[in-house]
C-alpha cells in the first residue's frame, strides 16, 4: 500500500498547488483541508489561503510547496483510510478523462518530484500502426 499512497500523495500535491492558481481553487480547497481531519480543517484552510496568496504573487513558489504538501498527505493518507477515498474523489474530478472513442491516443503525464527543473523540455514522439 505504501507505493500506493505516495503516488497519490504526488498526484495530490501537484494537484493542489496548481489547482491553487485556477478559479477552481474556492470549490477545492475546502476538500483538500478536510482531508488533514475536520478538526483541522479551519486551521489547514487558513494555511493553504497563506500558500496560495505566495504562490499567485510569485509562482515560483509552487515547487517548494508542491514537496512540502506531498509530505504532508502522505502522512494523512496513511492515518486516515477515509482521507485516501476523498483524494481519489478529488483527483477523479480534476484529472481529465480520456473520452471512450479516443482508442489509439496516448495521454503522458509528467511529475518533477523533490527536484528543481530551470530549462525548456522538449517532449516528441509518434504512434505508428502496424498493419498486417
Amino acid at each position: 500500500m505504501e507505493p500506493e499512497i505516495t503516488d497519490l500523495a504526488a498526484r495530490g500535491a501537484t494537484a493542489l498547488v496548481g489547482l491553487m492558481v485556477t478559479e477552481a481553487w474556492t470549490r477545492f480547497r475546502p476538500r483538500f483541508a478536510a482531508l488533514f481531519g475536520r478538526e483541522r480543517e479551519e486551521e489547514v484552510s487558513l494555511e493553504l489561503d497563506e500558500i496560495q496568496a505566495e504562490i499567485t504573487e510569485d509562482p515560483e513558489n509552487g515547487e517548494g510547496q508542491t514537496s512540502q504538501w506531498q509530505r504532508r498527505l502522505r502522512l494523512a493518507l496513511r492515518n486516515n483510510p477515509e482521507a485516501v477515498t476523498e483524494l481519489r474523489s478529488i483527483l477523479d474530478e480534476f484529472e481529465p478523462k480520456v473520452p471512450e472513442q479516443a482508442t489509439n491516443v496516448t495521454y503522458i503525464n509528467n511529475t518533477i518530484n523533490q527536484g528543481t527543473h530551470s530549462g525548456t523540455v522538449i517532449m516528441t514522439g509518434y504512434y505508428n500502426e502496424k498493419k498486417d
